[in-house]
């Protein structure tokens, strides 16, 4: 029997969608995990930010928030980013 999608459910703050959010931000709370391609620093933030506050570079930041089981499940940082 195939499993239907139960829908997307906020990493922080335990909304739960229907769908999926758009640009993979919660519509809740509007909080997602960024990461920092140069040094690695993890951020909790809407939008990342142009500098890392660690290393202090203008770094690409990559979504590693986990909305799906295979990954963890909700509250947990995606390990396959």
């Amino acid at each position: 029997m195939e499993q239907k999608d139960r829908g997307k459910q906020c990493a922080l703050c335990g909304y739960t969608a229907s769908g999926e959010f758009a640009g993979d931000i919660c519509p809740d709370c509007s909080l997602t995990y960024w990461k920092c391609s140069n040094c690695g620093y993890t951020i909790t933030a809407a939008a990342p930010p142009e500098v890392c506050p660690k290393c202090h570079e203008k770094c690409d930041f990559v979504n590693i928030t986990c909305y799906t089981p295979e990954c963890g499940g909700p509250g947990n940082i995606d390990p396959r980013l």
